[in-house]
């Protein structure tokens, strides 16, 4: 078990941040350690804010290496693209040379940059990038202009 020892701010503090912080997971923390500061063991804070063990005491060590400022912190897992890097010059040579097909962007991301993306991801990352998908019509042949009169008075 994690023994704290809490000062009268900080007990203060932790009892205003608890209501008042903007970020909710921010005050699930504030809450656990405020009830840890009112002598609750670890087992009834866990029940009363629906967290598991792991997660209560990944809060209390958050708080013994930094206080309170260490709680504030959100640290979410984002990763980025590999692609991020390349970014600018993949939106430079596309703006010059739109890609027919994905399959062909596919390709030409993987010479330009060596990095192999499924269509999908590639389809994604041009979005990110401000592209969009264009249909294509079909255009039709040159009418035969003579033909066409015939029908016109024909029907």
């Amino acid at each position: 078990m994690i023994q704290l020892s809490f000062s009268a701010e900080e007990i203060e503090q932790l009892h205003y941040e608890r209501f008042h912080h903007p970020h909710p997971r921010v005050q699930q923390k504030m809450e656990a350690l405020y009830l840890k500061s009112q002598g609750y063991p670890h087992q009834e804070i866990a029940r009363l804010l629906r967290v598991t063990k792991p997660t209560l005491l990944s809060y209390l060590r958050d708080y013994e290496a930094g206080g309170i400022a260490k709680l504030k912190e959100l640290t979410f897992y984002r990763p980025q693209s590999e692609l991020k890097q390349h970014q600018e010059t993949l939106k430079a040579y596309f703006r010059v040379h739109p890609p027919k097909t994905l399959a062909q962007a596919c390709a030409q991301i993987e010479a330009m940059t060596g990095i192999v993306r499924s269509r999908e991801q590639v389809r994604v990352f041009l979005k990110s990038l401000g592209m969009s998908c264009r249909r294509v019509g079909v255009l039709p042949a040159k009418a035969d202009v003579e033909a066409q009169e015939e029908f016109v008075k024909k029907n």
